[in-house]
């Protein structure tokens, strides 16, 4: 059994002015992180769903998969299910869909997430429960029927959860961005 992880890294990035997958932390893009992480959780294999050819070498010097979302107009859905797809195609058990713009995860709670692999797993963090999160396989179909912006939010209404307070924090913003360094920078 293996899960893969979906790096959803497909956005515009319209309210940050510029690709948030390519700010730094330590020397680290946040796309770059994000792949770092969910390759520390175990996950196998590590898709990153782009809006960009710039970030595909990046992406595969780290041993992961990187797919273009032609369709990402069409918002986050889009990207889910083209991760989904991919994730299908290697027989994934089950998937880890993560952003690349929380800066607080970590790959033991990635790894958390998926302690029951036959329970849809939410993060809980702000009062609600969001990504990352994980989905077992029986799920693929749910995921591949999203449309528009709106994500899995539905999938994981009464989900299971983890909490984690850290993923409150996803950068946005300038503002966003000079917290997360404040916070992880070294």
């Amino acid at each position: 059994m293996s899960i893969a992880a979906i790096i959803l890294a497909a956005g515009e990035s319209t309210r940050l002015g510029r690709p948030k997958q390519t700010l730094q932390i330590n020397q680290e893009s946040l796309l770059e992180r994000a792949v770092r992480l969910a390759s520390e959780a175990g996950f196998s294999p590590v898709i990153a769903v782009l809006r960009d050819n710039d970030l595909i070498d990046a992406v595969q010097k780290q041993g992961a998969i990187a797919l273009l979302n032609r369709k990402s107009y069409e918002g986050m859905a889009s990207s889910i299910r083209c991760g989904v797809e991919a994730a299908r195609s290697f027989k994934a058990s089950g998937v880890v869909v993560m952003t690349c713009d929380q800066p607080g995860v970590t790959a033991d709670h990635l790894r958390a997430l998926t302690a029951d692999d036959a329970a849809i797993t939410g993060s809980a963090y702000a009062g609600r429960v969001g990504v990352p999160a994980y989905f077992p396989a029986a799920s693929f179909d749910a995921l591949l029927a999203l449309q528009g912006n709106t994500g899995a939010r539905e999938l994981l209404r009464g989900a299971r959860s983890i909490s984690n307070e850290a993923l409150n924090l996803d950068i946005d913003t300038e503002q966003d961005f000079r917290k997360a360094q404040a916070l992880f920078e070294r």
